[in-house]
């Protein structure tokens, strides 16, 4: 349902359809890039601010659940798919897809450019991180605990766990490296004590679907108040992910190991928050939230905004590839980027067949979700309402 109520959150929560076109298509109509880190699933609600331990504030990927080291052509494309749809879901004429990818590539190519300014920063972009910067802990337990208490709330979003399940994430978060998230903050003492408060199963989004989610509520310093010393902590299952990789590039074999390495080298603000281990049979990834950690929505966005987004997100999707390549290797990617431009459009043709096709892929595919569950869940809904009280 989460998916049904818009097309664009269908991209969203649809990233095996993307990889199942990639397949169909050949992969040989993408430039093969350098063997890096890829986030695999680069759309727009998958970048925004995060904060490291030092409380400094950035724009960058934040979700890893699909990095694998491959082409860096698919997170392009992935982008360039989710900004399409965003600008479809606002009512923008098609042109301004167009110009959008024009400016996704400007963005991109500027981050293999040796000494290139940083792009402007967009109005959406500069009111988040605004917004992340003002945000303090009782913000972050307004949204994740109930008021003032240290509980999570028993609801829609947290369920309770067994005294089993509490036990063996209590022992998970004993280990010494999961320790160390928890005094990692600059305001907190390396030795200080940590005490687990109270866990709850989470219900997330799509991505968590059939997986492990916990949340857990810690007390570092033994006081149990709002601030620093509270510790919010997400602890998720890793899966085998969908996107492919270099067949001759080494990654860990555990999947939470996987997770953690592709975040210590694409966002490090996140990267340095994440550890990984074992739960039961489980491999999951533990990382502290903070408050300053967002969501970047773009909801009704003008051409002009369109534009000045695709331009930027790029140039911070690019910058997370390059920090990974030798300067041979930027050079030679920021040479392909270059080649079969349009006479009428200033991207590779690659990319903007690719987004076309996908965006037809993906408007049928979302029709025919409404069809099979907003439809159904609609149709219950009135026969609710038309029985008699």
């Amino acid at each position: 349902m989460k998916m049904a109520r818009s097309a664009h959150a269908y991209v969203r929560g649809s990233t095996a359809r993307f990889y199942e076109w990639l397949d169909a298509n050949e992969r040989s109509v993408l430039p093969q890039g350098p063997a890096v880190w890829i986030c695999g699933d680069c759309h727009i609600g998958n970048l925004g601010p995060v904060a490291n331990a030092e409380g400094e504030v950035a724009i960058q990927i934040r979700d890893f659940d699909q990095t694998v080291i491959g082409n860096p052509a698919h997170d392009l494309v992935r982008l360039g798919l989710s900004l399409a749809m965003a600008v479809r879901s606002s009512d923008l004429p098609g042109v301004t897809t167009a110009l959008m990818m024009e400016q996704l590539m400007v963005g991109y190519r500027r981050a293999f450019q040796p000494r290139a300014a940083r792009p402007p920063r967009p109005e959406a972009v500069h009111i988040a991180l605004k917004q992340a910067s003002r945000r303090t802990w009782r913000h972050l337990a307004e949204e994740r605990v109930q008021g003032k208490t240290v509980h999570f709330p028993m609801g829609a979003r947290f369920w309770p766990v067994t005294k089993a399940e509490k036990s063996a994430i209590g022992q998970l978060l004993e280990q010494e490296d999961l320790q160390r998230i928890a005094t990692s903050l600059s305001r907190r003492s390396d030795d200080a004590p940590v005490e687990l408060l109270d866990v709850a199963y989470w219900k997330k989004g799509c991505s968590s679907l059939g997986k492990l989610r916990f949340a857990a509520m810690l007390d570092v310093g033994g006081r149990a108040v709002l601030g620093r010393d509270l510790c919010l902590v997400d602890i998720k299952e890793a899966a085998r992910a969908a996107a492919p990789r270099y067949q001759s590039a080494e990654m860990p074999h555990e999947y939470a190991q996987r997770v953690v390495e592709g975040a210590r080298h694409l966002s490090p603000h996140l990267g340095e928050r994440m550890v990984a281990g074992r739960l039961w049979d489980r491999s999951v990834f533990v990382r502290e939230l903070l408050p300053e950690d967002m969501k970047l929505e773009l909801n009704h966005i003008t051409a002009d905004e369109a534009r000045q987004v695709a331009r930027y997100l790029a140039h911070v999707v690019g910058v997370a590839h390059a920090r990974q390549m030798s300067a041979a290797d930027k050079r030679a990617w920021a040479g392909e980027l270059s080649k079969n431009l349009g006479k009428s459009l200033e991207a590779p043709s690659w990319l903007w067949n690719s987004v076309v096709d996908l965006v037809g892929v993906h408007e049928r595919a979302y029709l025919d979700h409404c069809r099979r569950y907003a439809l159904e869940s609609s149709r219950r809904i009135q026969q609710i309402k038309q029985q008699p009280a």
